[in-house]
C-alpha cells in the first residue's frame, strides 16, 4: 500500500474489547480485518500509529452503542477523524443473520469507503452531561411509578382502600402511615414497597431542584429560555428537548424536525394506492415523549397564569410574539379537530407535531456559545473515564 492512500477504519467497540477492519480508499480494494484490541488509551494509540504509518489520511468510523462517545472526542483530541453512525442507519442485507464483531467491524469499513454511512452529532462533555442529568429525572420517574404500581398492587391483592380520593397526596400518605396489614409479614412487605415510593420520590425531587442551577451555567441556555417562553414548556421539559436535539438550527426547515422525532405519518403505497397511517415513532423517544406531554396543554385556553409571564421576560420580541401565537393557533386546532369526532390522542399528537415547528422556528435566532469540545474532552477525570 502506498504511503499516499487513504484508510478507512472500522471499528466495533465493546467494553474490554474493539474488533478492527481497514480498507482502502482506492475502488477494487479489499477489506482486511485486523483482529482485535483493546480499550486501554496505549492500545488504540498503537493501533492508530499502525495505520498511520501505512496511510496518511485515516478516517475512523464505529457505531453508537452504550460505550458512550468518550472514543470519538479521544480521537478528536488527537487531531483524527472520526466518524459516529447510528446502528438504525446502518444499511443491512437481506437474509444475513449473521452477526459477529469481525463482521461488524469489516461491514462498516466497507460502506464507509463506499459512502453509505451518516454520522451522528457526538455531544460535548458538558452537554452530554445535561442530558444524562435530565434522562436521571426520567428513569426516577419511571421508577417511582413502578414502585407505585407494586404497592398499589398490594392494595389490591388485601382489599385495603383509601377513603380519600387523591393520589399520593397528603391524605393518602397519612392513610398509609395507619395501615396495619393482617399478618406481620405482610407489614413488611408493604413497608418496604412504601419506603420504596418515598425513596423515588425524594431522588427526583432532588434532580429536579438541582436541575435549573446547572442549566443556568450550561451554554445553551439561551435556547432553553426561549423554549421556556412556550405553553406547556417547563424548564424540565425544555432542558429534555434541547440535550435530545442538540444544535437545533441544524434543521433548515420543520420537516426534518418531524423526521427526527418521528411524528410524521407512515405511508403506504402500491401502484397508484397510497395510504397514510400513524406516526412513524422512529425518532428520538424521550424529546418525542416530552413534547407530546407538552402538547396536552394546549387543550384549553390560555388563561394568562403568572408563570409563564415570567418565563417569557428573558426572550427577545420576535421570541415573544411566537410563544403568544402558538397557544392561540394550537387551542384552535385541538377544538376543531375533536369537533369533528377525532380522538384525543392523535389531535395531541398533531398538536406536538406543529409544537416542534414553533420550537425550530424560536431556536434559530437564539445565539449559542461555540463548544469547547476538545478542552474539556480531555479533562483529567475523562482521561480516566477512558480507561473504564
Amino acid at each position: 500500500m502506498s504511503q499516499s492512500s487513504t484508510l478507512d477504519i472500522g471499528w466495533d467497540v465493546d467494553t474490554d474489547s474493539m474488533a478492527i477492519a481497514s480498507v482502502a480508499a482506492e475502488p477494487g480494494a479489499e477489506v482486511t480485518s485486523l483482529g482485535t484490541s483493546g480499550t486501554r488509551q496505549g492500545d488504540i494509540a498503537q493501533r492508530v500509529r499502525q495505520r498511520h504509518a501505512k496511510a496518511t489520511h485515516v478516517v475512523f468510523v464505529y457505531d453508537a452503542g452504550p460505550c458512550g462517545s468518550w472514543l470519538s472526542r479521544y480521537l478528536t483530541h488527537k487531531g483524527h477523524h472520526c466518524w459516529v453512525v447510528a446502528p438504525s442507519l446502518i444499511p443491512q442485507t437481506a437474509g444475513d443473520r449473521v452477526q459477529t464483531d469481525r463482521r461488524d467491524a469489516i461491514q462498516l469499513a466497507r460502506l464507509m469507503r463506499s459512502g453509505e454511512l451518516t454520522p451522528v452529532d457526538v455531544p460535548a462533555v458538558a452537554d452530554d452531561a445535561i442530558r444524562d442529568r435530565s434522562r436521571a429525572r426520567e428513569d426516577a420517574i419511571a421508577d417511582r411509578k413502578a414502585a407505585q404500581f407494586r404497592l398499589n398492587a398490594l392494595f389490591l391483592r388485601h382489599d385495603l382502600r383509601s377513603t380519600g380520593r387523591a393520589t399520593w397526596g397528603p391524605a393518602p400518605l397519612r392513610w398509609l402511615a395507619a395501615v396495619v396489614c393482617a399478618t406481620p409479614a405482610h407489614h413488611i412487605v408493604f413497608q418496604a414497597y412504601g419506603r420504596a415510593v418515598h425513596e423515588h420520590t425524594a431522588r427526583l425531587q432532588r434532580l429536579v431542584q438541582a436541575l435549573p442551577a446547572q442549566v443556568t451555567a450550561w451554554r445553551r441556555h439561551p435556547v432553553v429560555e426561549a423554549l421556556e417562553a412556550l405553553r406547556g414548556v417547563p424548564c424540565t421539559v425544555a432542558v429534555t428537548l434541547v440535550t435530545a436535539l442538540g444544535d437545533l438550527t441544524r434543521f433548515a426547515t420543520p420537516r426534518p424536525l418531524l423526521t427526527y422525532l418521528g411524528l410524521i405519518p407512515a405511508a403506504y403505497s402500491r401502484g397508484e394506492r397510497r395510504r397514510q397511517g400513524a406516526s412513524t415513532q422512529a425518532g428520538n423517544t424521550h424529546a418525542r415523549r416530552a413534547l407530546v406531554e407538552g402538547a396536552w396543554a394546549y387543550r384549553d385556553p390560555a388563561t394568562g397564569s403568572r408563570p409563564r409571564p415570567r418565563r417569557r421576560e428573558p426572550p427577545p420580541q420576535p421570541i415573544q410574539a411566537l410563544s403568544g401565537k402558538a397557544p392561540v393557533r394550537r387551542c384552535q386546532g385541538y377544538r376543531r379537530l375533536i369537533a369533528r369526532g377525532q380522538h384525543a390522542n392523535p389531535v395531541v399528537v398533531a398538536m406536538a407535531r406543529e409544537l416542534a415547528g414553533f420550537l425550530g422556528a424560536m431556536a434559530q435566532p437564539v445565539p449559542v456559545k461555540p463548544s469547547s469540545r476538545q478542552t474539556i474532552a480531555m479533562s483529567p477525570t475523562l482521561q480516566t473515564a477512558c480507561h473504564v
